[in-house]
C-alpha cells in the first residue's frame, strides 16, 4: 500500500503525566495527563469517543490494534484484553 500522508508529532515532557504533543507544523497541540478516573490529575485530553454503538467501538477498538506499533512490538509476548466500552 503506497503511502498517501505522513504526520509528525513530538511529545515533550512526561507523555500522559504532564506533556505535551505538538504536531510538526504546529496545527496541533495538546496538553497530556492521565484522566482523573484512572488516578490522575486530569483536566487535559482524554481519548474518549462519543455517539458511537458498541459494535462499532469494538471495531475501531481491534482495528486500532492491529496498526499500533505498540501493539505490533508486543504482540504474542503478553497477554491483550481488547474492550471498548461505550458510555
Amino acid at each position: 500500500m503506497a503511502v498517501t500522508y505522513t504526520a509528525r508529532v513530538d511529545v515533550t515532557g512526561e507523555g500522559r503525566n504532564g506533556g505535551t504533543a505538538r504536531s510538526e507544523d504546529g496545527l496541533l497541540e495538546h496538553t497530556l495527563a492521565l484522566p482523573e478516573e484512572l488516578g490522575g490529575a486530569g483536566g487535559a485530553t482524554n481519548p474518549v469517543l462519543g455517539g458511537v454503538d458498541q459494535t462499532t467501538a469494538q471495531e475501531l477498538a481491534h482495528a486500532a490494534h492491529q496498526i499500533c506499533p505498540y501493539s505490533k512490538a508486543t504482540r504474542d509476548n503478553i497477554p491483550v484484553t481488547i474492550d471498548a466500552t461505550t458510555a
